[in-house]
């Protein structure tokens, strides 16, 4: 099983909208880079749930619900279905995952506008430690 973060702007669609809704089609991702790393999600991955804005804050867990697929509306592009899983006990902010060596080097770190990336297991164990603090 692969990990993955996926970020997405609150105001548009947050991890709320998600839990209330159950399930998605995880689309408008345009970037080639993400689309890359999207192109490999496959169904059971577990995906981290970003914040964007104001917030900057990994604020929960979801799941792949399917493999990665074409997008119907725009098959050039890639898309995957997501199903919530549960919110983090707390959210865990980029200042905090900046100020924690664990994750030099993490794409969310150095390409802050990559909205899809795989997330390492080391970083994985420490962001639910942190959330859980």
């Amino acid at each position: 099983m692969a990990r993955w973060l996926v970020k997405t702007e609150p105001s548009t669609y947050s991890y709320d909208d998600l839990a209330k809704a159950g399930k998605t089609t995880w689309d408008g991702v345009k970037n080639p880079v993400a689309l890359k790393h999207l192109r490999s999600v496959r169904k059971g991955d577990e995906v981290l749930v970003y914040h964007t804005g104001g917030e900057k804050a990994v604020v929960g867990i979801a799941r792949a619900a399917s493999d990665a697929y074409p997008d119907p509306k725009h098959p050039q592009l890639t898309v995957f279905d997501l199903e919530a899983r549960k919110p983090l006990k707390r959210p865990v902010t980029l200042a905090e995952i900046k100020g924690d060596r664990t994750f030099a080097g993490w794409e969310l770190v150095r390409l802050p506008r990559l909205s899809v990336m795989p997330v390492p297991d080391a970083m994985q164990a420490r962001l639910l430690e942190l959330a859980a603090s």
